[in-house]
């Protein structure tokens, strides 16, 4: 099993191109599986032994928040579940005897609420960073392009410093290793030609860490760490809470805003979709909740307004 489970680890990722971060959570998923059911063949896996395993996950605690007592999320319990089931279509199509892939299905999830902050607290955060020194351009430049683009932090971070400000477009290359285009509005564009202007290291990466240089070069051309996914959460949650803003604030909020933000001014479901780079329609839609919210209280607002 562990061959196998290795082969199909290796399949995701030379043939079906799915990133490291995808292949080593589908690693570890399996290897839950395996040591919890202790199946040593493809013929092993079971209905019954599915089922055992599902009832193991639904007993476990919440990782995040084991003193309350709370058990594992039904969505967090589907992961494995999908782990599973595409191993098996995998093991099917190597023509390995084991449980069919469809005998798997998934837990019923409650439908996803989304963190929204309001279009003042927006202006608030995007107008927190104030100063001319580097961070404060280098951070202005981060929600600028955050609002900008809908962009993912992971594809934030990837972004190089020889961007090319001279269009309005940017490609960059998302999950899976597919390529979109994405669009900068002037004030993104402003906010990182200033940004750029001021750097005064050879680095590669677009957002870099300040104080933290490269020792041993020309102080011309010092190289700065590239910021990490958590260093630019650490930088809007800062800039959050300096705002007055008392909601939780993230770089996949600003995605939220994004999105809500164009389909609140008319823009249709299959454009966002390209733009957000979703796969699936699906998941775009639930973006379609809060703007027919907005329908909602327009038509309670002036439908039927008749004199008394």
């Amino acid at each position: 099993m562990d061959k196998l489970k290795r082969e199909f680890l290796e399949h995701l990722e030379i043939e079906k191109g799915r990133s490291l971060k995808t292949i080593e959570n589908y690693g570890h998923y399996l290897d839950v599986f395996l040591e919890q059911t202790k199946v040593k063949s493809p013929s092993d896996i079971t209905d019954a032994s599915v089922r055992e395993f599902r009832l193991w996950l639904n007993r476990q605690s919440n990782g995040n928040n084991r003193q309350s007592g709370a058990t594992m999320s039904k969505k967090t319990q589907n992961y494995y579940m999908i782990a599973l089931r595409v191993f098996l279509k995998y093991l099917a199509k190597k023509e390995i005897k084991t449980l069919p892939a469809d005998r798997i299905e998934l837990a019923k999830v409650g439908e996803r609420s989304l963190d929204l902050i309001t279009h003042h607290e927006l202006r608030r955060l995007l107008e927190s960073p104030k100063g001319n020194d580097l961070k404060d351009l280098r951070d202005k430049a981060i929600l600028e392009l955050l609002f900008s683009t809908g962009l993912r932090v992971s594809e934030l971070c990837s972004l190089t410093s020889d961007i090319d400000l001279r269009s309005d477009d940017l490609s960059v290359r998302g999950k899976g290793g597919k390529v979109r285009v994405v669009f900068l509005s002037n004030e993104a564009k402003n906010a990182v030609k200033k940004y750029l202007s001021a750097r005064k290291d050879m680095g590669e990466a677009l957002f870099v860490q300040m104080g933290n240089k490269t020792k041993g070069k020309d102080e011309k051309t010092k190289d700065l760490n590239p910021l990490t996914r958590r260093s630019v959460e650490r930088i809007v949650k800062q800039h959050a809470i300096k705002s007055g803003i008392s909601k939780k604030v993230t770089p996949h909020v600003m995605r939220h805003m994004f999105a809500t933000d164009l389909l609140g001014n008319g823009a249709d479901l299959r454009s966002v979709q390209a733009i957000l780079g979703h796969a699936n329609i699906a998941t775009t839609q639930i973006y379609t909740h809060v703007t027919d919210k907005q329908l909602r209280d327009t038509h309670k607002k002036f439908h039927n307004k008749r004199d008394s």
